[in-house]
């Protein structure tokens, strides 16, 4: 969860929701995020996130930061937007209910926040959430996975699993509005909201005993990071041999081509919208030149009409 700088608004109008799924889109492709359930609220953000790679950090300081650059950009406006570093709480999944609990309070945010109409109070009105898109397998789009939500409850992704999910969700809204005092409605939305672990007592201890042994092993320096930075070289590394074939050259072409060559930016862009490596490697690896030049190098590419560049984004959407 995240909130804005002061309190102030993240999202100030719909344009600005839209911005931000799609710069969550982009960081799932390049960290390989699942995620589970997300809301957005006017001054911040809940996200239900699974990080099969130990690159939370690295992705979420890319997320925000990237959002934060667009949002500013479109306004002509520069400065902080969030409120200082995310908070972030580990859950316990596939024992016991703690990850639909989660689940659970992120859908719920706008019914405590009564922000539902008063007549008819139907959760799935409010477009910004994952909530309406678990009812719409249609529109779902392919980072956001239901099914372990809803196996908590013995449900599959299938018309009767998605009807008794509806219904629950229903009367436990119905369940919020009737109580006085709805953000203490359930006794474990206060440890998700001011602990740093929801799970069982084993978990718990599980949980404290890697910080302690990550603390102690690895004062000066972040394992975490180190193993993340190894993650995505080699997945870059991966993407450059497969992004090269795609385009028909090899390794030992690229020196001798232009630094702005239409076939090296769409192996660029291809690498950077599914991994987190730095500009650096990518112009290093790729005779790309100066590193500040990428970022205006792989926008081309996603704003290129031209017919071999929509074939590549096509072709690579469908395979990685």
């Amino acid at each position: 969860m995240s909130r804005g700088d002061r309190n102030d608004a993240i999202f100030r109008e719909d344009q600005d929701r839209l911005l931000f799924l799609d710069t969550l889109s982009e960081a799932c492709g390049r960290q390989g995020w699942i995620v589970h359930a997300y809301v957005l609220m006017d001054n911040h953000y809940h996200l239900l996130l699974e990080t099969p790679e130990p690159n939370l950090v690295a992705g979420m300081k890319w997320l925000q930061g990237t959002y934060t650059q667009r949002f500013n950009s479109r306004r002509k406006e520069w400065g902080h937007l969030f409120q200082g570093r995310y908070k972030a709480l580990v859950v316990q999944a596939g024992r016991g209910d703690y990850f639909s609990t989660v689940a659970t309070y992120i859908h719920l945010n706008p019914a405590r926040a009564r922000l539902l109409d008063f007549e008819t109070r139907e959760l799935s009105a409010y477009f910004w959430s994952s909530y309406p898109l678990y009812l719409d397998q249609t529109r779902r789009p392919e980072w956001l996975c239901v099914d372990r939500v809803l196996g908590e409850f013995q449900w599959l992704d299938e018309p009767a699993g998605l009807s008794a999910f509806r219904l629950m969700m229903t009367k436990r809204t119905l369940e919020v509005y009737s109580s006085g005092t709805p953000m203490e409605f359930d006794a474990r939305w206060k440890a998700i909201r001011q602990g740093w672990c929801l799970g069982d007592d084993d978990f718990r201890q599980k949980m404290g005993s890697l910080i302690d042994t990550r603390i102690n092993q690895y004062t000066r320096r972040s394992y975490l990071g180190d193993e993340a930075r190894l993650h995505d070289e080699r997945e870059a590394a991966r993407l450059l041999g497969e992004g090269l074939e795609m385009v028909g050259l090899v390794a030992g072409q690229l020196s001798a081509l232009r630094k702005s060559d239409p076939r090296k930016k769409m192996v660029a862009w291809l690498i950077r919208r599914n991994t987190g490596i730095g500009n650096q490697w990518i112009c290093e690896n790729l005779a790309m030149g100066h590193a500040s030049n990428l970022s205006r190098l792989v926008k081309e590419v996603d704003e290129s009409t031209d017919a071999s560049m929509i074939r590549f984004r096509e072709m690579t959407k469908k395979a990685f």
